[in-house]
């Protein structure tokens, strides 16, 4: 068995904020990906499934390597052409929710970029998904493509204790509304990229302290793997070299970078 990722004690270890080490990419090399990370300096990962079909993994590998677990359904499986979530799935999330207490809710959220999406569909799914961290007082983590104004609207409207606005990419005054809210903004491989000047400008302004890292993996690869349109796999592992990246973008030491954005992440799934 891969040994728990959670625990480490060193300070210039890393938590990865956002991954979905359940997805098929990572069906054939599971464990070796897991132990990879742990050895490179990742002391935690948070694992997102998605899907009401994907809980009995995340449940797994919150047992097998120590995840930190959210339960969620993505706005990719409300509506589009990956859409195969129904509205019964919410009752499934509460019962998942209230047995195996997960730290957090997500990946929830809206994507108005998807093909032939549903706005009015995604924005109910959302709606209740807040409702139950709300019920069970759960940070959550947030999907917000070309949606943020319309996720600020569902949380000023259903008051969540905050969480992470995933792989963001809004307007300095949108991210300063989201932290406002209690949020942390999470940056990975898009901003490894020189020509993602947006995405590079915010890391360099917002409050490190609201500042979190992810990977995504196994999707949003990061420059040192490519283009951002490779579709090589990411993985949790190179969370580190990822990191390394964007401490120097923001201009602050390697290792004050991966504690301060790891204590970001405790606090707000109150870790301790």
């Amino acid at each position: 068995m891969t040994p728990s990722l959670i625990g480490a004690g060193a300070s210039n270890m890393w938590i990865d904020s956002h991954c979905h080490l359940d997805s098929p990419e990572f069906d054939a090399d599971r464990d070796e990906v897991a132990a990879a990370a742990h050895n490179g300096g990742v002391a935690a990962i948070v694992n997102l499934p998605g899907h009401v079909d994907h809980f009995d993994a995340a449940k797994r590998s919150r047992a097998r390597f120590g995840c930190l677990t959210g339960y969620g359904i993505h706005p990719m499986w409300v509506s589009g052409p990956s859409a195969s979530s129904s509205r019964d799935d919410i009752a499934a999330l509460r019962d998942w929710v209230e047995r195996e207490k997960p730290e957090l809710i997500g990946e929830i959220g809206l994507d108005f970029f998807v093909p032939n999406f549903d706005q009015s569909e995604q924005e109910w799914f959302f709606a209740e998904q807040l409702k139950v961290a709300r019920d069970f007082d759960l940070p959550v983590s947030l999907h917000v493509r070309r949606s943020q104004d319309s996720v600020l609207k569902h949380l000023r409207r259903i008051k969540v204790r905050g969480g992470f606005a995933h792989a963001f990419n809004g307007s300095a005054q949108q991210a300063a509304e989201f932290i406002k809210l209690g949020f942390c903004l999470g940056f990975g491989g898009t901003a490894t990229f020189p020509q993602a000047l947006r995405v590079r400008g915010l890391l360099r302004e917002v409050p490190l302290e609201h500042v979190v890292v992810e990977t995504d993996a196994p999707d949003i690869p990061p420059s040192f793997l490519g283009t951002m349109s490779s579709g090589v796999r990411n993985s949790p592992a190179y969370l580190p070299r990822i990191g390394a990246i964007l401490a120097e973008v923001r201009g602050v030491e390697v290792d004050r970078f991966a504690a301060v954005t790891s204590a970001n992440v405790r606090r707000v799934l109150s870790l301790g």
